[in-house]
């Protein structure tokens, strides 16, 4: 069943993929309900991150039955056993706990994506450091960015920040409360080429930040905040249902009359206040940011929101 559908899927997805020449997208999420995972190819390698469901499997059973499947896996993307690299997971409406080290031995690469480079990390981490959901967001990032000012919050490995300073952002800001992260996020800029002392990284709580900031500040924002976050280190706890009117017109403030806030999340059952934020236009552009290898599976929200 697991050899059937990702032979169907893979077929058509290697297609997509080598004539957009992407080398790293998701190849299956959930598709059966027996084999709750999803799996990602990062160009010569796997990720398999395990979601946690009851099974009805004892311990050995549910092992010889996850290595069954990454047999499958292994032969059908026809990539070496030990480039497969999985993780288990529950399911979570937040980001936040994704924030968290898994193990001590740890695999990075060098994964290329529109040109560019990224540290991804198939080992440590819920999460490898480069969510492919957001590629084409990325791209009309970069599309936009010349000569402008771009704040980029919540800013995680900086992926948006590096897309930015491609396209010749005169100053790229970057905020995130997660020391880890913002180093890797520095990591990534250098390892494009960019000089990170010209493009600021931020240690900092964005709620509180944003507080902080002039107006008309910045051209071009992205905020791609976690569903919740109550982490020790922030003063106070975002629920984006709850929060994202404030938070929105916050950052509105902070943005250049005519400028534009990219703005996502993937709560689930999210609804956008739109006629209490304090913009001039609001497009949802869920659709059009959804990539080939998400279709019908891209839970998250994306709007364009322009002052």
């Amino acid at each position: 069943m697991l050899e059937n559908r990702l032979v169907k899927v893979f077929k058509h997805l290697r297609k997509a993929a080598r004539r957009q020449n992407i080398t790293c997208y998701r190849v299956y999420d959930d598709d059966i309900n027996e084999f709750p995972f999803s799996v990602e190819l990062y160009e010569d390698h796997v990720y398999v991150a395990e979601y946690q469901r009851p099974h009805g499997m004892d311990e050995d059973a549910h092992e010889d039955w996850l290595d069954n499947s990454l047999l499958v896996i292994s032969k059908v993307l026809e990539i070496a056993p030990e480039k497969i690299w999985v993780k288990q997971r529950q399911r979570k409406a937040s980001r936040q706990d994704q924030y968290e080290k898994l193990s001590f031995e740890s695999h990075e690469m060098i994964a290329h994506e529109s040109g560019l480079s990224f540290k991804v990390n198939l080992s440590d981490y819920l999460d490898t450091g480069l969510f492919l959901d957001h590629r084409i967001t990325r791209g009309m990032v970069r599309d936009e960015a010349a000569g402008k000012k771009v704040l980029n919050l919540f800013c995680y490995t900086g992926s948006f920040s590096v897309y930015a300073a491609a396209g010749g952002a005169s100053q790229v800001v970057s905020v995130d409360l997660s020391k880890t992260y913002l180093a890797w996020a520095e990591e990534n800029m250098k390892l494009n080429g960019f000089d990170a002392g010209k493009h600021p990284f931020v240690h900092a709580d964005v709620l509180q930040y944003l507080d902080t900031l002039p107006e008309d500040e910045f051209d071009l924002v992205v905020l791609d905040p976690p569903t919740f976050s109550n982490s020790k280190r922030m003063k106070e706890f975002l629920d984006i249902q709850r929060d994202h009117v404030s938070l929105l017109n916050k950052v509105l403030r902070a943005t250049k009359p005519g400028g534009t806030v990219y703005f996502s999340n993937n709560y689930r059952r999210f609804s956008l206040e739109a006629d209490q934020v304090n913009a001039t236009a609001i497009k949802d552009i869920t659709a059009q940011t959804m990539p080939f290898d998400f279709q019908q599976k891209l839970i998250r929200k994306c709007y364009k929101i322009t002052k």
